[in-house]
């Protein structure tokens, strides 16, 4: 928290019990098709070992609303590969009954926390996101200039915090590659908690306290620049939402470190939570022509996959391309096909490959032969267990339908928190209320008023 934060309304009388609370995780994935094995060893197999930890409560959903950023053009297919990619989350070992599985759209509370943050995001910060300038310079075939794409870190934004909670920590797996995802996200809800989980005390404007105002209005440089005195005090004192207004350009940790001690005329609570990294290992996993695997580049084996086309895939994967004669020797260091050895195959197999391949005592299709068929032995129950869904594709949105329930009673928390901190709600309608009791005439009273003396 930071410097000078006091715990929310009702947060105190739960510290104890919040420290035993365990650590959210949330992640989630386009609706893009059927998953291959890229995506398992990238995300999935982690996300199944975090649902195991007992330490993690886990909400891992089908970001459909992510896929309108892109393909808002043509969206007949969403339906299907939101099913597709549910059914695949399932096969491969996620658990309803230890993790929240669940559909974006499904939760409204999402778009609401969408609008709000974008409201204090500036734009400069969405312009320079690397991965929005590749997109515009690379991609060529559709139409990206919508607020849309480029907003989608704001909607992912909410995604994430959506889950977290003042005194529960929230994390975000993934890699290397994603941190500075995570890392707008942070600057966002801290830019968000400046504005609307600052506020200035009363205190601070009383006659006694005049010395300590000047102090505020010399530390922001906005409101100093003219000195403490004159017409910056008395704007001050007339739109107490300057303070708030600078303090949030200013920064609120450095503008509590000039403070010192007079800190304790502002109160700040995290609105929302920061989410934290956590970084995961990913194996490299090259596509059968050793680019990155993509559906979109062809080069992919999905969850569901059959022998047959793993087969006749693998069979034409690209080896090192150094090794042109079965009597070459290769390395295996280079060669997509042992990076996949790697994955599926024993550490008995994965010696005899990589012997085998340095003196060309093997040659290429007796070592992808021996690649596939561990591989497909390592794809069997995936495909079985996908293959029993595919049959009874209503449980599929049954388990979807379930758990977008749960993941909208904590969204539900988190906006009633949200929209208190952004529009002071509830204290607005405790005032009227206050003001209606201290004006009502006492019981009875008119009556006694109007009641004839006897003799």
């Amino acid at each position: 928290m930071p410097l000078g934060e006091q715990a929310p309304p009702g947060e105190s009388s739960r510290k104890a019990r919040g420290s035993a609370r365990r650590k959210r995780v949330l992640s989630g994935m386009r609706p893009t098709g059927r998953l291959h094995i890229g995506h398992y060893f990238g995300a999935l197999q982690n996300w199944v070992k975090l649902q195991d930890d007992p330490q993690y409560e886990c909400f891992y959903f089908v970001a459909d609303w992510h896929a309108l950023t892109s393909d808002y053009a043509d969206t007949s297919a969403i339906a299907q590969n939101t099913v597709e990619i549910a059914t695949d989350f399932l096969a491969s070992g996620l658990d309803p009954a230890k993790s929240v599985l669940f559909q974006q759209s499904q939760v409204p509370e999402h778009a609401e926390l969408h609008l709000l943050l974008s409201m204090v995001t500036p734009l400069g910060w969405l312009e320079r996101v690397p991965t929005y300038k590749e997109a515009m310079e690379n991609i060529k075939d559709k139409d990206l200039h919508t607020y849309g794409f480029l907003g989608y870190p704001v909607l992912q934004t909410g995604d994430i915090v959506m889950y977290g909670e003042p005194r529960t920590e929230l994390v975000v797996p993934v890699g290397e590659d994603q941190v500075s995802h995570v890392e707008l996200t942070r600057e966002i809800v801290r830019r968000f908690n400046e504005f609307y989980g600052f506020e200035v005390k009363d205190e601070l404007f009383s006659e006694n306290n005049a010395a300590v105002l000047e102090k505020v209005i010399c530390i922001l440089p906005s409101l100093g620049t003219q000195g403490a005195e004159g017409k910056n005090l008395e704007a001050v004192r007339n739109d107490r939402g300057l303070i708030r207004k600078y303090v949030a350009e200013m920064g609120l940790k450095n503008f509590f470190k000039e403070l010192g001690k007079d800190k304790r005329f502002f109160r700040s609570v995290s609105v929302l939570r920061e989410p934290d990294v956590m970084l995961t290992a990913t194996p490299r996993i090259p596509g059968t022509d050793g680019r990155k695997m993509s559906k979109s580049y062809g080069n992919a084996i999905t969850l569901s996959e059959s022998d047959e086309d793993i087969r006749a895939k693998t069979k034409v994967m690209m080896t090192d391309p150094a090794r042109k004669r079965r009597t070459d020797p290769g390395n295996p260091d280079v060669c997509p096909v042992f990076d996949w050895h790697k994955l599926f195959s024993s550490k008995e197999t994965q010696e005899w490959s990589a012997q085998g391949c340095r003196t060309a005592g093997i040659g290429c299709i007796e070592c992808k032969a021996a690649m596939a068929d561990n591989l497909i032995r390592w794809i069997e129950p995936i495909r079985a267990r996908r293959q029993e869904l595919e049959a009874h594709p209503q449980r599929v949105w049954e388990i979807l339908d379930d758990g977008s329930a749960k993941a909208r009673r904590t969204a539900k928390r988190t906006m009633r928190r949200v929209r208190e901190a952004v529009f002071n709600w509830d204290r607005a309608r405790k005032s009227a209320a206050d003001s209606a009791a201290a004006t009502k005439p006492p019981a009875g009273g008119l009556a006694m008023k109007a009641r004839p003396q006897g003799n």
